[in-house]
This record gives C-alpha cells, structure tokens and sequence, in this order.
C-alpha cells in the first residue's frame, strides 16, 4: 500500500471499519488460490494421493478429519483480514473462533482414548507417521506462508509479529488440509497431537518472520 493511500484511509476512518480496504478480499482469495495450488503441486510431485481415494471420501471419519483445517482456515482468514489494516486486533470473537477448533479436536482426541483399551492408547497416539508428519505439513504450508506474506505486505499491517503469525497459521491450516489426501492416519487423538504441532510450526515461523518481512 502506498503512503499516501494509507494516510487518506486513516483520515477516512476507515481503518476502525470491519470492511477490508478495496480489493483485499479479491488479493486474499488469490493468495490462498495461489497457495493451495503451490501445496497440492508438492503433494503430488513429492508424496502423490493415495490410490484409495474414492473410498476414502465415502468415509465420515476422513470428512471428520478435515473438518478441523477448515474450521482453522476459515477462523484464520477473518483474523488475517482484520490484522492486514493498521491498528486492527484480532477481537475477542475472531480470537474465540481460532481456540474452537483445536479445542474440541482435543476433546475428540481424549474421548477417543477413554474409550480405546490402554494397550492401544500409545499407537493411536503415535500412529505410522508421527515422524514425518508435523514435517510433512510444515513443508506443504510453505506456498501458501509465501502468498499470504505477499496479501499482507499488498496492505498495511502494524501489528507485524501477529500479522505474521496469522498468515502462518493460514498457512498450516491449508498445509493440514492437502496433507489429508495422503495422510493414512484416521485416529483424533493422532490429529490433536501431530497435525497441531503441524499448524504450530509455520505460525511461529511467520511470527519470527513478520517483523522483517511486513515492515513498511
């Protein structure tokens, strides 16, 4: 954003406004495209989909699971979108909407586990994949941590190590969500565990990364 067309925005009094500044719903929905192509070109080149894909999707458990990057991605974007304009908090709802989904995957996770025979409590921890996994996803989140860098330094963010740390958070949720099409685990008490520390990693990344990257 120009300095300029920051100083009239701000003389406008639109940056207190819930609307985005023009057209940074359309710049937002390029870069999650954007990085959600990125992902899914990696996941295909790199580990492929699985071949039991039609299978998988007639599966409630598989829907149950992707649910919960969904419900980060949506929270994160209307987080991303406050914080993208000068001044802006998250808010107490926004903030709320974030906490919800790995809450009650926890939740999930721990009601699965009181139920399973403790014999099997540590597999459905650990799973087949625990070792690569939270990597995998790291790695699937770094297109779209570098299109959503490139939608907040388009505006004008000044909470920057927040600012950062949404569009990592964004970032993991989509990393999450295309890993999904390859993942083999279909336990909640493997997802509350790997996939979290997954999302974790990209958003502490791009809070490191803000402060130098969105500085304007």
């Amino acid at each position: 954003m120009k300095t300029m067309e920051l100083v009239d925005m701000l003389a406008a009094g639109t940056g207190g406004s819930r609307r985005l500044p023009g057209g940074a719903g359309t710049r937002m929905a390029v870069a999650l495209a954007a990085g959600l192509g990125g992902s899914a070109l990696l996941l295909a080149i790199i580990y492929g989909v699985r071949s039991d894909m039609p299978e998988l999707l007639l599966q409630p458990l598989f829907w149950l699971k992707v649910s919960f990057p969904l419900a980060v991605l949506l929270a994160a974007q209307a987080a991303a979108a406050r914080l993208a304009r000068p001044g802006m908090r998250i808010g107490v709802g926004p903030a709320a909407a974030l906490l919800l989904p790995p809450a009650v995957l926890w939740l999930a996770g721990a009601g699965w586990l009181a139920l399973a025979p403790p014999s099997q409590r540590l597999e459905l921890l650990l799973g087949s994949t625990w070792e690569v996994c939270s990597l995998n996803i790291a790695l699937l989140s770094l297109p779209t941590l570098a299109s959503m860098f490139w939608f907040m330094r388009g505006l004008a963010p000044t909470r920057l190590a927040a600012a950062g740390a949404i569009a990592g958070l964004v970032a993991g949720a989509q990393g999450v969500l295309v890993y999904s099409l390859y993942c083999v685990e279909m336990a909640p008490p493997f997802w509350g565990v790997w996939y979290v520390l997954g999302v974790l990693a990209p958003t502490l990344l791009g809070a490191w990364l803000g402060p130098v990257l969105l500085r304007w």
